[in-house]
């Protein structure tokens, strides 16, 4: 479910990054808008989505780390340290 979630999440992003350039795309033709500036435009959407992507993934990883501590499951480190309790 959560694969899907982010699929779809990614999706959506392909779609409206298209459609974006698409219409700036357009305003160029109509010699509303530079090539430069709609360049300028699509860094910047291009920067924002980065940092929007960073958080978000930030933000699921601390969801996910709830929900394991909630669920009482041991960690990589839990492991690691009983590993080396039974190498003694």
């Amino acid at each position: 479910m959560l694969k899907d979630l982010i699929y779809i999440g990614l999706g959506g992003a392909l779609l409206a990054k298209e459609k974006v350039e698409k219409e700036l795309n357009e305003l160029v033709e109509k010699g509303k808008l530079n090539k430069e500036e709609a360049q300028k435009l699509i860094d910047k959407a291009k920067t924002k989505g980065e940092e929007e992507e960073k958080e978000f993934k930030a933000k699921l990883k601390e969801a996910i780390r709830e929900v394991l501590d909630e669920m009482d499951l041991a960690t990589k480190a839990d492991i690691e340290a009983l590993k080396k309790e039974k190498k003694k």
